[in-house]
């Protein structure tokens, strides 16, 4: 099991750009793919884009596609999830996810989730 935990959440203008990281510990990036997700105030959990590290597969939401791009400091075992371009629309608490096998879209694959950290985009 690896424990993820989130920060960098803030509130930006539209427009603007904002950086979300994931912290692990437990066991190596490596060894996982890696999700991100958002939650807007009633509404479904949505997937927002991922990566399997093995083998560098990415991707990403159509909503995010071109706007946010994911990437890892290894030596920190830390994933980071930079948003450009928000969108008030972008609004949510994101979370990280982990799972043992491929980079998928669906939240119910993933089997570690962090605490989530919320971001804020004005209009």
């Amino acid at each position: 099991q690896v424990q993820l935990v989130e920060s960098g959440g803030g509130l930006v203008q539209a427009g603007g750009s904002l950086n979300v990281s994931c912290a692990a510990s437990g066991r190596p990036f490596s060894s996982y793919a890696m999700g991100w997700f958002r939650q807007a105030p009633g509404k479904e959990r949505e997937f927002v884009g991922c990566v399997t590290w093995s083998s560098g597969f990415q991707r990403y939401a159509d909503s995010v596609k071109g706007r946010f791009t994911i990437s890892r400091d290894n030596a920190k075992n830390t994933m980071l999830l930079q948003m450009n371009s928000l969108k008030p629309e972008d609004t949510a608490v994101y979370y990280c996810a982990a799972r043992s096998l491929a980079c998928t879209s669906y939240k119910g694959d993933y089997t570690s989730w962090g605490q989530g950290t919320q971001v804020t985009v004005s209009s």
